[in-house]
């Protein structure tokens, strides 16, 4: 076992050869054994930097303690223990002891959820261990593994480069350099400075180009970056501006109810209320005034909506794109893989004038090549081309296989395979020795091989030993060939065969496939330029084939223009494929085509020609963007947001980082997706399907709609209190609810309601309807709740409360406690009624499934039996000062509780005919 080297004895790794390296790591190309690495985890720990200490729960639990409401709670406590109030003082303590408990549950568990959704979006590296390449939790990284990382890739720890091909790092976070550096194989002298060691990759340093493979000497605190690193996933924990939105209006609300209860208070004690009694009432008064809750309210609601959306494929980074995914009005999407299977299949050869059928689907082996008529030679150095030139691996098992690598890239091994041609046989024939890797700049990829000696199927001179297999976009590939396989043979490339292999091209294309060109070329020696390697090359042939679109994406696509959001489609291929999958799966039809004069589709050597404002002209019909280079994305980006759009943005690629960034909201793969991606992103899609996009806008619409929900459910309330007790002290009544019930509704019954309705399902008409303009006010739509139903609430308390002093007397003490009881119980069971309405504003209760929240119905029985308990319990009842109450009084009690139900209800019922009249469907009347 390898020991733990010590800050003295910790080896210049940089002046190490390779094998030394790996003799002092005990380790092996192969990798780790599962046994070694686990062994060599306990020994190291987790690769990841130590978090600094969290607070503890003792200390949460006395942060509750802090908070103004409830010091003013305590200070009531005292004035009515001082005035002898014991009885009073106790319940406001047992009162404030239950507020602080369910505060800190409450903080507790939207922690628990911040914690869960950092484990969704942790980080993860390809890694080799008993010679088999598979994808670990970085974390779990350990000195000795084997590491394999290319362009886009985040280093997961620090590394020996034991294999490089034209790798380069942004080492940014380590040196300040701002150009990429190349890495390479090599020994250093001893005093080679850190930012000059180029055979050693650093942990959180990003690759920008090439690939290659290292050996892990260093992980978490002992590597360069050590206690400066920050973990590569965080979640954004700060404050949104809908948090600050909605505390603003808190504070707004604070100070005009505390202003009324100054004015009501002054009015009680020159009405003969004692001070100290009136210091208890107002500060009960202002309490259930102040709407302290709802910030964390939902801040609650926001993080348990995000974990949600996490548990529907939708790990939510920074919390303001929640708010922001109700605005959606656009979004632009990657093609492969987001809105199809990511899957290639080759469907289609063609080899100049001459063409076959391939036939299987997806990466199983099953099937051959048929209705060919290329020459067989031709069509074996197609196949083997479609092998070497490729970085894909497959372990093939029976009639399925283990398959690694690019999607595009898969399906050429397992058309090769069909076609008679293995990548293990043929690695081993022909060993590469160079490459020129692919990129979306320059659209193709060449690999340079050597003939080993014991091949005997070709005769060739030593001076052809080499050979260069090239791939990519058949008008880049075609411009740099000269001549052409033909059945056999290699003839001139004629301008004539060229435009015929383009129309073959097109062809392929406007039948939705996907098409590359393959190219070979003789060499005497591999150590040339670029531009000799990729110049007068043999043309071989077309490759069609096709990523079919995920069977869910077209009602994604559907449920999305109902909604009003607009879909495009962003893709590298070409604009015939394109137009040919936008079709299918019903982002465009002939219909638009025809009105914009096939103006739907912009390549990107089109965009090149543009300028932002030039595009912003054009953006609102634009549905297609192909042959898209990642630098046009945050064209497309600027141009729709000038235009006014709130714009959502996929990407995956390192370059697609800017666009993801500008973006309003910028969505990553997580399965494709490169770790910079990921880190610019406000959403990461755990399994790159676009329905996903469409769940979280979905999901985004219901929080905010939820936040409406308890706004109404908990103002409508304090606001109705407000009103009953200031009428009451302004026509000199006695007062019809004491420091304590005013305390217990607000503190007790209101809290788990509220949080049941920011849990409550989406509704059915949540994506039918327009977007939601972001500087729209949070209380538009809801005014008239907020309005109506306290004047309810307050008429009705206050009508019940002179009834029952007019038939009883209005100097009974008995009859104004029995006042009380019924004013406590109509207040108490109104908001119970009214929170089943509040769970839409659209539709009414028998719209919505009875149980579809649970939690709701579940806290209103709750509710409702210990209300139950605390009127008609007689120790309670003489702890509350109530009275027993007839059959009679609850019957009326209950009849008037429901007004508040049955007013909303009717006004829903009311506004969704008015709404179908005058447009035939409904819309979002809020």
């Amino acid at each position: 076992m390898v020991k733990e080297p010590t800050e003295s004895t910790k080896p210049d790794w940089h002046s190490m050869s390779r094998d030394q390296v790996m003799q002092y790591l005990q380790t092996r190309l192969e990798g780790l054994t599962p046994r070694e690495a686990n062994e060599r985890l306990r020994v190291y720990g987790s690769n990841e930097i130590r978090a600094e200490r969290g607070i503890s729960r003792a200390a949460v639990f006395t942060k509750q303690f802090k908070d103004p409401l409830i010091i003013i709670l305590l200070i009531a406590t005292a004035i009515s223990a001082f005035v002898g109030e014991l009885i009073d003082s106790t319940i406001i303590i047992a009162i404030v002891l239950l507020a602080v408990t369910v505060a800190f549950i409450q903080e507790c568990k939207s922690e628990k959820a911040i914690e869960a959704l950092k484990k969704m979006s942790a980080a993860t590296c390809r890694v080799i261990r008993n010679n088999e390449e598979s994808i670990i939790d970085a974390t779990r990284l350990v000195p000795g593994d084997i590491i394999l990382i290319s362009a886009g890739d985040r280093v997961p720890a620090d590394a020996y480069l034991i294999e490089s091909h034209n790798l380069e790092a942004n080492e940014a976070p380590l040196t300040g350099e701002s150009l990429p550096v190349g890495k390479t194989v090599a020994v250093l002298s001893k005093d080679t400075p850190l930012v000059d060691r180029k055979n050693i990759v650093y942990t959180t340093t990003i690759i920008t180009y090439g690939r290659g493979k290292a050996v892990v000497f260093a992980t978490a605190m002992d590597t360069e970056l050590g206690k400066v690193a920050t973990e590569v996933q965080t979640i954004d924990v700060q404050k949104t501006p809908f948090e600050l939105k909605i505390k603003h209006t808190a504070k707004v609300l604070s100070v005009i109810m505390l202003i009324v209860v100054g004015i009501v208070s002054i009015f009680a004690f020159s009405r003969g209320l004692q001070l100290l009694e009136m210091l208890v009432w107002g500060i009960s008064l202002a309490v259930a005034a102040v709407p302290e809750a709802l910030p964390a309210v939902i801040t609650a609601s926001l993080t348990v909506g995000t974990y949600r959306m996490a548990k529907r494929n939708a790990v939510v980074r920074r919390l303001p794109a929640v708010e922001v995914l109700g605005s959606t009005t656009i979004i632009c999407s990657d093609k492969t893989g987001t809105l199809t299977r990511g899957e290639m299949t080759v469907r289609n050869l063609y080899v100049y004038d001459k063409s076959a059928q391939v036939t299987g689907a997806g990466y199983g082996l099953e099937g051959r090549v048929i209705d060919s008529h290329i020459n067989k030679n031709d069509l074996m150095l197609l196949a083997k081309t479609a092998v070497l030139c490729n970085d894909a691996n497959i372990d093939f098992k029976g009639v399925k296989a283990d398959l690694t690598g690019d999607p595009t890239e898969i399906a050429l091994l397992v058309f090769a395979y069909k076609s008679g041609i293995r990548k293990d046989k043929m690695n081993s024939e022909f060993p590469r020795v160079q490459e020129i890797p692919f990129s979306s700049e320059r659209k193709m990829m060449t690999t340079i091989h050597r003939r080993s000696c014991n091949n005997n199927n070709d005769n060739i001179s030593s001076s052809r030993k080499y050979e260069a297999y090239i791939k990519g976009a058949c008008e880049v590939v075609l411009s740099h060939c000269s001549e052409i396989a033909v059945d056999n043979k290699s003839l001139s490339l004629t301008d004539d065969m060229r435009d015929r292999i383009l129309a073959a091209n097109d062809d392929m294309a406007t039948r939705g496939l996907r098409v590359l060109a393959l190219a070979y070329k003789h060499l005497n020696e591999y150590h040339l330029s670029q531009e000799d390697v990729e110049q007068n090359l043999l043309f071989l042939g077309l490759v069609g084939m096709m990523d079919p679109p995920r069977k869910e994406v077209v009602d994604s696509i559907a449920q999305c223009k109902n909604a009003g959001i607009d879909v495009v489609m962003i893709t590298g291929d070409h604009k015939l494929t394109a137009l040919t999958v936008a079709r299918e799966i019903r982002i465009i039809d002939d219909k638009s085509m025809i009105k914009h004069d096939m103006g739907v589709a912009v390549s990107g050597q089109e965009l090149e020609t543009m300028d932002v404002a030039s595009l912003s002209e054009k953006a609102d019909y634009i549905k297609i963007y192909s042959r898209v280079s990642p630098e046009h994305k945050l064209k497309i980006v600027q141009s729709l947001k000038n235009k006014g759009h709130i714009v959502a943005m996929t990407g995956d690629g390192i370059n697609d980082a800017p666009a993801l960034k500008a973006a309003d909201i910028g969505i990553a793969m997580g399965i494709t997706g490169s770790q910079v991606a990921k880190e610019s992103a406000s959403i990461i899609l755990a399994d790159d399907n676009f329905a996903t996009i469409v769940s979280a806008i979905k999901e985004g619409r219901t929080i905010f709609d939820n936040v409406k929900k308890y706004l109404v459910y908990l103002l409508s309330v304090n606001l109705g209190e407000i009103i009953i007790l200031a009428f009451s002290v302004i026509m000199g009544w006695p007062l019809p609810l004491l420091a304590k019930h005013i305390l217990f509704i607000n503190l007790a019954t209101d809290g788990s309601p509220a949080i049941a309705l920011g849990l409550e399902p989406h509704e059915p008409d949540v994506m039918r309807r327009k977007p939601r303009d972001p500087k729209e006010s949070v209380f538009f739509g809801i005014r008239k709740w907020l309005i109506t139903i306290p004047i309810i609430l307050a008429i009705t308390s206050l009508l019940l409360f002179v009834y029952v002093l007019q038939v009883s007397g209005w100097d009974s003490s008995l009859a104004i406690a029995k006042g009380r009881t019924m004013v406590f119980g109509v207040l108490v069971f109104f908001e119970l009624f009214f929170a089943l309405s509040c769970r839409s504003f659209t539709h009414n209760i028998h719209e919505l499934r009875f149980f579809g929240n649970k939690m709701l119905l579940y806290s209103l029985i709750g509710e409702s039996v210990v209300i139950l308990f605390i009127m008609n319990y007689p120790p309670m009842q003489e702890l509350f000062d109530f009275v027993p109450l007839q059959l009679g009084d609850w019957i009326l009690l209950l009849l008037l509780a429901t007004t508040g139900f049955v007013y909303s209800e009717i006004i829903k019922l009311l506004t969704r005919k008015k709404v179908r009249r005058k447009e035939g469907t409904v819309d979002d009347v809020i």
